[in-house]
C-alpha cells in the first residue's frame, strides 16, 4: 500500500475524538478548545500556500496524542491547505519504520506531504523544547515541564515547530 492510500484510508479528527465515550475524548476536546493561537502564529499558518497532507499516526488513548492532534487540527482550522489524516499505529508500523526514535514507532508522528504525497519532513511525538527538558533537566524542572506540556501549555511550540519542518 502506498503512502497515498494510507492517507486516504485515514480518519478525520472528529472522527478520531469520537473513538472513545469518555476521559480521553473529553480530554481531547478540552485540549482543542483552549488552543489560542497569536495574530503572528495565525498569520504565518495561513501563509502556506501549497497543500501539506498530514497523515498523523495516533491513538486516542495517548496523552501526546491528546495534546498534539488537536494542535493540527486548529491549523487546519486556520488553513483549509491543511488536509489531516489520522490512522492508528496498529497495523502501520511498517510505514513508521523510517520515523521509529530508539528504535520504536512513536505516536504521534506526523508525515508532512506535498500535494505529490512526498514527504516533506516529520513531527514526532512532543516538541523539541520538551524533549530537551526531559533529556537535560533537573528533576524538578523535567516535573514542572511535563505538568505545563499536559495542560497543552506547549502546544504553540508544537505549531511553531510544526512550520518550521515544512520551511525546510
Amino acid at each position: 500500500m502506498s503512502i497515498q492510500e494510507i492517507f486516504e484510508k485515514g480518519i478525520s479528527f472528529m472522527e478520531f475524538v469520537n473513538q472513545d465515550e469518555d476521559a480521553y475524548k473529553e480530554k481531547t476536546i478540552e485540549i482543542y478548545e483552549q488552543i489560542s493561537i497569536d495574530e503572528n502564529l495565525e498569520n504565518e499558518i495561513k501563509s502556506v500556500k501549497e497543500v501539506i497532507n498530514v497523515l498523523a499516526f495516533a491513538e486516542i488513548w495517548c496523552p501526546d496524542c491528546m495534546i498534539n492532534v488537536p494542535a493540527l487540527q486548529k491549523m487546519g482550522d486556520q488553513n483549509p491547505n491543511f488536509k489531516l489524516s489520522i490512522v492508528s499505529r496498529e497495523g502501520n508500523e511498517s510505514y513508521m519504520e523510517a520515523y521509529k526514535v530508539g528504535g520504536k514507532p512513536k505516536i504521534p508522528t506526523f508525515v508532512f506531504l506535498n500535494d505529490k504525497f512526498e514527504a516533506m519532513g516529520v513531527f514526532v511525538e512532543r516538541p523539541t523544547v520538551v524533549k530537551q527538558v526531559e533529556a537535560n533537566g533537573k528533576e524538578t524542572e523535567v516535573i514542572v515541564v511535563k505538568r505545563k506540556y499536559k495542560k497543552g501549555e506547549y502546544i504553540k511550540n508544537t505549531i511553531e515547530e510544526i512550520l518550521d519542518i515544512l520551511k525546510k
